[in-house]
């Protein structure tokens, strides 16, 4: 007589494939709703673009240094108007008859609209450095155009043009940005000596030495006029006149920005 299989030992077998045809469905159920769902999108990252790719896309638009076939050098600061540093550095430029580049923050010249008199009176050429010191290539079209629009209103009604050169905070532009400035009728101006004299108060030694590394003719010198809480800018204001009367010295002449560049103070459009 035949035997009869174990009844416990048959129980847990179907317990096993009835475990294992549930994880099959499972598995099959995820990898199913996997391919029909609509994939993650990536973050997207602002579109970069180095400032030399920048400068061959726009030649007439996107500046960062002047011809090199003479020695001409011209010196800008950002971040004017500041009352603390501001008035220092025009005395020094102004008693080596010396006329510079001056691009203010739309917010401070509405503080200290007779600083940029003084700073367009004496003969310095002045640009748009946004509203308030915002980084340009983090902002919506709308904001963008404010930026500039809004420091634009501003400047031309204490000096009675409107700025055509305008310097993004950091050097900071999209390319869509600088073909909108473009459109606008604005030429985007950055530099391509930095005196890196907004970082730790550096001495007027150091920022000299800055200077003269990538000093060349046709160069665009950046410096600061104005600087935020804490900052002291006295290494700008005593490099100044070594920086001049050494330059001088080896032949360079100091230039405005519209004679760099052979472009008009004032925005054409």
């Amino acid at each position: 007589m035949a035997r009869m299989p174990n009844s416990g030992l048959l129980g847990k077998c179907r317990r096993c494939i009835v475990i294992v045809l549930t994880i099959i469905l499972l598995l099959a159920s995820v990898e199913q709703t996997s391919a029909s769902s609509p994939s993650q999108k990536k973050k997207h990252r602002p579109e970069e673009m180095s400032w030399v790719k920048m400068h061959k896309q726009f030649p007439d638009a996107f500046i960062i240094n002047g011809p090199r076939n003479s020695k001409r050098v011209a010196l800008t600061f950002d971040d004017a108007p500041d009352p603390r540093f501001t008035p220092q550095i025009l005395d020094v430029l102004a008693s080596y008859d010396v006329c510079a580049t001056f691009f203010v923050v739309g917010s401070r010249a509405a503080k200290h609209p007779a600083l940029v008199q003084r700073i367009h009176r004496e003969g310095h050429t002045i640009g748009n450095h946004s509203y308030n010191h915002a980084v340009m290539s983090k902002l919506k079209d709308r904001d963008f155009h404010n930026q500039i629009w809004r420091t634009d209103a501003i400047v031309s009604r204490i000096i009675g043009y409107h700025p055509r050169f305008v310097r993004p905070p950091y050097g900071e532009m999209l390319p869509a940005q600088v073909a909108w400035s473009k459109r606008s009728g604005y030429t985007v101006v950055n530099w391509d000596v930095d005196s890196v004299d907004w970082r730790s108060n550096p001495s007027s030694a150091s920022i000299l030495r800055n200077i003269k590394k990538t000093l060349q003719p046709g160069s665009i010198v950046l410096q600061h006029a104005g600087g935020g809480y804490g900052q002291d800018l006295s290494g700008t204001i005593q490099a100044l006149p070594v920086l001049i009367s050494q330059l001088r010295q080896k032949g360079y002449q100091f230039v405005t920005l519209p004679e760099l560049l052979n472009q008009s103070a004032a925005k054409i459009k």
